[in-house]
């Protein structure tokens, strides 16, 4: 048994039209390539098949990781979360105390995290050290670049 990640439902949505389009089109696809280099004759010395199978192996892997990605996901029931403290889908608004630049994130499963969208995961240095933190509260992390402090300025979704 995988371990269970938490979703949002487009986050989930995602994940299963990602798994729907391997397993169609992708497994299409890769038949078609076997299928190709097949033709083309001896098998021992035909690169193209080789590759073709491999592609396949890889294909069929992440099929299988995909599925038990979603066979383990639940979806975050919006409504339920406490705004009271950071959580997972927590919007954040937060002021770096040295330089005061402000910024919001929103807390996220690790498969969704997107820095661009302003998602950063619940596993992250950042994610992990403001986990349980409520507004005002002041906290320290340690990132790659050290250590800085942040303060909490809302919690909200």
């Amino acid at each position: 048994m995988g371990k269970v990640a938490y979703y949002t439902q487009e986050g989930l949505d995602k994940l299963k039209a990602e798994l729907n389009e391997l397993k169609t089109k992708g497994r299409a696809d890769i038949a078609r390539q076997i299928a190709e280099a097949r033709d083309k004759g001896d098998l021992s010395e035909n690169a193209e098949y080789d590759a073709a199978k491999d592609a396949q192996g890889h294909l069929e892997a992440k099929i299988a990781q995909l599925e038990e990605v979603v066979g383990n996901a639940r979806v975050i029931d919006e409504s339920s979360i406490d705004t009271s403290k950071v959580s997972i889908l927590s919007k954040v608004k937060i002021k770096n105390k040295k330089n005061g630049a402000v910024f919001t994130y929103s807390l996220v499963s690790e498969e969704e995290a997107d820095l661009k969208a302003s998602k950063i995961s619940v596993q992250s240095p950042i994610g992990k050290g403001l986990l349980g933190k409520k507004a005002g509260d002041s906290a320290k992390i340690q990132t790659p670049g050290g250590e800085i402090e942040f303060e909490i300025m809302e919690i909200g979704l």
